[in-house]
């Protein structure tokens, strides 16, 4: 296995572990699902170029790379909405994974074509978005954690107190337009697995 393959694989037991910290209990556990979600996103960018430098890319590393990223996300958001302070609506976290979970089905139905669906731009906006959004849903996390022993904290975690239900919304949005674009885009290749014939064996 190549290093880029076990550094992505270590992204998603990391998503396991910041998962588990999210809802745990204290603001140090909150910290450390944050620190562990930014360790995770530097390592998506590590795992890449270690695989163009070392030109050690790989198939599964094509499928599971994006693969891995959408579980750390969604992990995140569904973390999140467990929450009961960050009032996460679960309708646009549903949207977020039902497309995440369509694009990877796409994915795999090309790659059992022989093809390998590569990222568009759409797609590059919408995780970086999705990145970004996480990032700032924790900050909003830390300081509600922190909001019983700080004032300032108290004071931030109560004017941020709709930005992580706006902002899901937004990302959901974002998130499915991306989706409904792939699908354009891909829509021949879609369609030729729905008959039965040989190319389709």
């Amino acid at each position: 296995m190549t290093l880029a393959n076990r550094i992505t694989l270590i992204r998603a037991l990391l998503a396991i572990v910041m998962f588990a910290c999210i809802l745990m209990g204290g603001f140090i556990a909150k910290l450390a699902a944050f620190v562990v979600f930014i360790i995770a996103a530097i390592s998506d960018w590590i795992d890449g170029k270690i695989a163009r430098k070392t030109n050690t890319t790989t198939i599964f590393g094509a499928i599971a790379d994006p693969f891995v990223d959408k579980i750390l996300v969604i992990a995140a958001f569904l973390a999140f909405a467990a929450v009961r302070k960050l009032n996460i609506p679960l309708w646009a976290v549903f949207l977020i994974l039902t497309r995440e979970l369509a694009i990877s089905t796409l994915r795999v139905l090309a790659a059992a074509k022989g093809q390998l669906l590569s990222a568009e731009r759409s797609g590059k906006f919408k995780t970086a978005i999705q990145f970004i959004s996480v990032i700032l849903i924790f900050i909003v996390l830390n300081m509600q954690a922190l909001a019983p022993s700080y004032e300032l904290a108290r004071k931030i975690s109560f004017i941020t107190k709709d930005f992580p239900y706006v902002l899901t919304v937004i990302v959901a949005v974002i998130t499915l337009f991306s989706g409904i674009s792939y699908v354009k885009n891909h829509w021949k290749l879609l369609t030729s697995t729905w008959s039965a014939g040989k190319n389709n064996e």
